[in-house]
């Protein structure tokens, strides 16, 4: 069993603080409090198993930025959950989210310039992301409409796929318009959280993000199907330069290594296909 570690204890305890800020500042009720103490409680026990399985001896430079991000993730969580029973802070909910965006392309930045990407820590900015991505689409759904919970779902549903079909299992070759796509959702989310733009106009752009996000995952999955039978031939990933037709097999019937492509494990348990591509940013292989 794993135990707790000192960067994710340090992580709850500033959490308590945020909320606590929050509290005294545009006040917090108790659904607000249950929802960001249970937000951090949970971070704080899924980080700290994460760093054991990995063998890690703490949080690297780029993981303390994701945490500080997820702490800010908790103060919307405990707001986004308060608007229900009162009127919501907007401005300090749009602030905080904001900060949280930028500070998604800091880390990967982060981990690339001191040399510590981990796929810890790729899961860790796909987990925050898509959790963020979830209690916006929730805030927002009165407002614009059910529909927008798709967007927030349909990571998890990418997720709930893969257990049932072992062909959306298999690794993606890295395409940045995914992290492109995976961006514009939160910025539009906040945007529609905001209530800076006439109803009508929001509407459409959120509906042009989820078309978006349609997209995006739908192309993954044809290429997933399309290339499960090459998957399912050998033990190990087919590269993506081989279905693309960058290299071939030998005569042997063999898939040779290519280098550089960052196919592997990693992206085997990530099934996301918009952090598919973080995993690969982290490692500065997304632009090329």
């Amino acid at each position: 069993m794993s135990t707790l570690r000192t960067g994710p204890v340090i992580g709850l305890i500033v959490q308590i603080v945020v909320l606590a800020l929050l509290a005294g500042s545009v006040g917090l009720g108790t659904a607000g409090w249950a929802a960001g103490l249970a937000y951090g409680m949970v971070l704080c026990l899924l980080l700290s198993r994460g760093l054991s399985r990995s063998a890690a001896r703490g949080l690297s430079p780029a993981d303390r930025v994701t945490l500080s991000r997820a702490i800010l993730v908790g103060g919307v969580t405990a707001l986004a959950v308060e608007s229900f029973s009162r009127p919501a802070p907007v401005a300090v909910m749009v602030v905080l989210t904001s900060v949280a965006l930028v500070l998604d392309a800091v880390d990967g930045y982060t981990a690339r310039r001191t040399g510590t990407t981990t796929d810890l820590g790729a899961r860790f900015d796909m987990e925050i992301d898509s959790f963020l991505v979830l209690v916006l689409c929730v805030h927002v759904a009165p407002a614009v409409g059910g529909w927008v919970l798709a967007i927030g779902a349909m990571r998890y549903a990418f997720v709930a796929a893969s257990w049932v079909l072992g062909w959306m299992r298999g690794s993606l070759p890295p395409r940045y318009w995914r992290k492109v796509v995976a961006a514009v959702q939160g910025v539009v989310l906040t945007v529609a959280m905001g209530g800076a733009l006439p109803g009508m106009l929001t509407t459409v752009l959120v509906v042009a993000s989820l078309a978006l996000l349609v997209e995006s995952f739908g192309r993954d999955v044809r290429w997933l199907w399309a290339t499960r039978r090459l998957r399912r031939s050998t033990r190990h990933e087919i590269p993506a330069a081989l279905v693309h037709g960058a290299v071939s097999p030998s005569h042997s019937g063999t898939v040779p290594a290519v280098a550089g492509l960052g196919v592997g494990k990693t992206e085997l348990l990530l099934p996301w296909p918009e952090h598919r591509t973080a995993v690969m940013a982290r490692r500065g292989t997304a632009r090329v």
